[in-house]
This record gives structure tokens, sequence and C-alpha cells, in this order.
């Protein structure tokens, strides 16, 4: 067992490097521009000739923040299922284990 001042010791370690590698990031960086995979792929197929889409969408979205948002909710709503099922097989194993 780990006495009081190594755990203090690893603690503000820990918290050193967690405020240390975004700010190297930030400092590092310059330029905070991120297009991505998918929009060099978009760029790349656009200036490709004799592509024609295989159908249009049914709607667009007004602007890049609902974009953002249906994402976001996407991303909540895969997280909520999966936290769930691990909750109910954790709870599963620990009724199992009481009996």
């Amino acid at each position: 067992m780990k006495n009081a001042n190594s755990l203090k010791r690893q603690n503000y370690l820990l918290l050193i490097g967690i405020l240390l590698i975004p700010t190297l990031a930030l400092w590092m960086g310059g330029n905070s521009e991120f297009g991505g995979a998918d929009t060099m792929a978009s760029e790349l197929i656009d200036k490709s000739e004799g592509y024609t889409p295989w159908f249009e969408s049914v709607w667009a979205p007004p602007g890049g923040e609902t974009e953002s948002l249906l994402f976001a909710l996407q991303a909540a709503l895969g997280a909520g299922i999966l936290c769930y099922f691990i909750g109910y097989i954790r709870g599963k194993k620990a009724t199992a284990n009481d009996k």
C-alpha cells in the first residue's frame, strides 16, 4: 500500500500533466484550423472530373451549428446506450454475487 506522501506526489504530477498537455498543444499549434479527413476527401472528390453524385440530400442543415448539435446528440445517445448496458451487466453480476 502506498503512503500518503506518495499519493500526493502522484496526484500533483497528474495535475501538472493534465494542465501541461493542452497548454503545449495550444502553444505549439499556432494554427487551430483542422479540416479533418472528411473535408479533405470531399475536396478531392469535388476536384475530380466525371464525378456525379448517386443521390441528393433530402435535407441540408441550415448551418454548422446544427450539424454540431446533431453530432453531439448522436454521441450522447450512443454513450447513454453503451453506459446503460455496461451498468446492466455490472448490476447483473453484483446481484449474482450477492446470492
